[in-house]
């Protein structure tokens, strides 16, 4: 029998195996001082992406905003135009959109994609604002059922997470931008320069003027949040706020035209080394009341000044913002039990809310129509990166005659565009 072959074999096989990477080797201390990653490929993920954008694009609207001239603008002074977006939230007609983008407006037109893939326009009425959340809640009257897209929670949103933004950027409507959640719960920012019950979800998605009011949504295609701002002063950093506030406005936005905010009548800060040195308080849980109204619930209620509030029923406080918004929320009339520390002893009180003082004068009244209007060209607004989205003068085109006699007159020069 001849052997010389299988000897050949043999000593192949061995080769191989001398050569082939120590895979197990690496968990050893031996071989390569990293794990292999298997390549994947990422095709489920970019179609889960795409399938988002698509779905939800029916619901998105584009939103085109005038302002006309009041008794106190100057003479010859033109309408405003501004932009923004919005979502379509119950088949009726109702839309979501921020407060800031409709602010001021004495007419507002909301652009519908038609399912044969045309733009229909609508003039909206306002239904109602709030400028503490930015939401605002507009009405139009479509003569078909519409699109609408469902409201998710921001609570099971993590650092991290794939977002999808839909808008309106520069006029560009269904615009879409991808990214990632950067941070949740930012309170410290007021990217559009007004303080207000907000919760900033924080992610690095491009949002631009016309964004606002724009959906934020997972990639199960449900809204997380309502696109808010942008930061000047950096690149990839834009805030939304999270969709539950706007869902805990809405109900009072459609039966009021407002929110009747619960009010106790106090003032309360985080705790800090100057607050702690300033009422004489060893650092513990809590925020402490810096200031009771006077007159106020609080103040009847028995609250004093140094006061440290730990608990509002059942919840536990450990931030001033959060109480904020959580009596805030619970409305006018109700009754709130508050746990508090005095001179390191617990205390409890019972406390009626009263509704929040008026900040200032309502928004004017919004015409409605309900005949749909030709489509125009979306204007763009280019001088200004921050939101909310400033508005553009509009200046109306010249008559033949007015051209002829400007390009006559003396020392007339053509003024440059604004930027």
């Amino acid at each position: 029998m001849n052997r010389a072959p299988i000897k050949g074999v043999i000593f192949i096989i061995a080769m191989v195996c001398a050569l082939a990477p120590p895979a197990r080797a690496a968990g050893r201390g031996q071989g390569r001082l990293w794990l292999e990653a298997r390549n994947r490929s990422l095709n489920d993920q970019r179609a889960t992406l795409s399938e988002v954008a698509r779905r939800a694009m029916p619901s998105v609207v584009s939103i085109t905003t005038r302002q006309m001239n009041d008794e106190s603008a100057a003479p010859g002074e033109e309408p405003q135009k501004g932009i923004g977006s919005g979502f379509i939230i119950h088949a009726d007609g109702y839309v979501l959109t921020s407060a800031h983008v409709v602010e001021g407006a004495s007419e507002v037109v909301v652009s519908v994609m038609h399912p044969r893939g045309y733009v229909e326009e609508y003039v909206a009425r306002v239904v109602g604002e709030d400028a503490r959340t930015d939401c605002a809640l507009l009405k139009i009257d479509a003569p078909r059922r519409l699109p609408v897209l469902r409201l998710a929670s921001a609570g099971h949103v993590r650092s991290a997470d794939w977002i999808v933004v839909i808008g309106n950027p520069f006029g560009l409507s269904h615009s879409v931008t991808v990214g990632v959640v950067s941070f949740m719960g930012r309170t410290d920012v007021t990217p559009n320069g007004r303080d207000g019950d907000f919760d900033y979800m924080q992610m690095d998605a491009s949002i631009n003027p016309g964004n606002s009011g724009g959906p934020v949504l997972d990639l199960h295609g449900d809204v997380v949040a309502v696109a808010n701002a942008v930061n000047v002063a950096g690149q990839g950093i834009g805030f939304a706020i999270p969709i539950d506030i706007a869902k805990t406005v809405i109900p009072q936005l459609r039966a009021h035209g407002r929110v009747r905010r619960g009010w106790l009548g106090i003032s309360v800060q985080d705790f800090s080394p100057e607050v702690a040195e300033a009422f004489n308080l060893s650092r513990g849980p809590g925020v402490v009341v810096t200031e009771v109204v006077e007159g106020g619930p609080g103040e009847r209620a028995g609250l004093r000044s140094g006061d440290v509030i730990i608990g509002l029923g059942k919840r536990r406080v450990e931030r001033a913002h959060t109480l904020r918004w959580q009596v805030a929320a619970r409305g006018v009339g109700r009754d709130v039990r508050l746990d508090i520390r005095r001179l390191g002893r617990p205390l409890r009180l019972r406390i009626r809310l009263e509704e929040m003082p008026a900040e200032g004068p309502p928004a004017p009244a919004l015409a409605s129509h309900r005949q749909a209007r030709r489509p125009t060209r979306a204007q763009s607004v280019l001088d200004d990166l921050l939101s909310p989205i400033p508005r553009e003068k509009v200046r109306p085109p010249l008559s033949d005659e007015e051209a002829e006699g400007a390009a006559e007159a003396p020392g007339s020069e053509e003024s440059p565009p604004t930027p």
